[in-house]
């Protein structure tokens, strides 16, 4: 089934969504949001980058969801999106916040190739996208957050890309119901500090963002004494 792109319409319920979660992003934001998701139902037929044909479930499934965590980036400044498949979230945290550096990495090449895409077509010079595993990556920087949606087990999201999080930096996945059961396979390095509920317009579903840090007396066992 061919699905059709109204703009207009598709628009205005992205604007909608972005009202009612009070997030303050602007027209000229909002329609880059648009072309990314124009590229991205392009790109879609050919390379499946999403397993979702219906643009208006693209803008509530992919956009508006990926929206609901920005603002737990709030103060982030150097962010690593960890199996980025078609940039969600960081092409999406990328536009809301041009003042913050967004790396993207995955081992699908047809992937990072749309993604490099998605940089050059909207301008995006806060971006930097690597197509290999996150265990083999070094970076000069590193990241102060590490997000991933949908991508792994927390357990093997942080053993993975452990190594590539700043002192002081935490994790942020985006979960449905992130199990409790997956939150305690969580390495005793790391700890759970917070699980945050999201609220996504027209989606009838459970969100959650896990906020993940080191376990700062298997960092310091001497910090009591």
């Amino acid at each position: 089934m061919k699905y059709a792109f109204n703009r207009e319409q598709l628009a205005q319920v992205l604007r909608d969504g972005i009202d009612e979660m009070k997030l303050g992003i602007d027209a000229q934001q909002q329609d880059k949001l648009m072309a990314y998701l124009q590229l991205m139902h392009k790109w879609n037929s050919v390379y499946n980058l999403t397993s979702l044909r219906d643009p208006m479930q693209m803008v509530t499934h992919h956009l508006l969801d990926s929206l609901a965590a920005v603002p737990a980036f709030a103060t982030a400044q150097n962010v690593l999106d960890v199996g980025a498949g078609g940039g969600l979230p960081g092409i999406v945290l990328a536009i809301c916040r041009p003042d913050m550096k967004v790396s993207m990495i995955d081992t699908v090449h047809k992937k990072t190739a749309f993604l490099t895409q998605v940089k050059a077509e909207l301008g995006l010079a806060n971006v930097t996208v690597y197509t290999m595993k996150v265990q083999d990556l070094t970076v000069r920087d590193k990241f102060d957050v590490i997000t991933s949606r949908a991508f792994a087990d927390l357990s093997d999201f942080v053993n993975w890309s452990g190594h590539l999080l700043a002192e002081g930096g935490k994790f942020i996945a985006l979960k449905g119901t992130a199990p409790s059961e997956e939150r305690e396979r969580v390495p005793q390095e790391w700890r759970v500090s917070s699980l945050e509920p999201l609220q996504v317009p027209r989606l009838g579903a459970e969100r959650h963002l896990v906020h993940i840090e080191r376990n700062v007396s298997e960092r310091n066992p001497d910090a009591n004494g």
